[in-house]
């Protein structure tokens, strides 16, 4: 019974960190097992994630999949992927230039 208040506790900042991660684009599982394992430093680490709607993307040559610029390796049909020539912008501007 003495480890239940810490379990609570750790409970509460593993689902601020998944909330946060959520809002960010970013895999809120994974942030949730970082802020529940460490509580404190997780959910800021969380907090001071980059946003990965604002990571610009690349469309595959061979399948046409939209992957984040930093894969070297597309998840849809396992082509090696060289720096591109062109890239597709973020999902946060195409938001914004839609909203307009």
């Amino acid at each position: 019974m003495q480890g239940l208040p810490y379990l609570i506790i750790a409970l509460f900042f593993g689902l601020g960190g998944a909330l946060v991660a959520r809002s960010k684009g970013n895999p809120a599982l994974i942030w949730f097992a970082i802020a529940f394992l460490v509580p404190v430093a997780g959910l800021i680490a969380a907090i001071f994630s980059r946003s990965a709607a604002d990571e610009l993307r690349r469309e595959c040559p061979t399948c046409g999949k939209v992957l984040p610029i930093s894969d070297t390796l597309c998840t849809g049909c396992g082509t090696d992927l060289d720096y591109p020539d062109e890239m597709i912008i973020s999902r946060r501007d195409e938001l914004r230039r839609s909203a307009r």
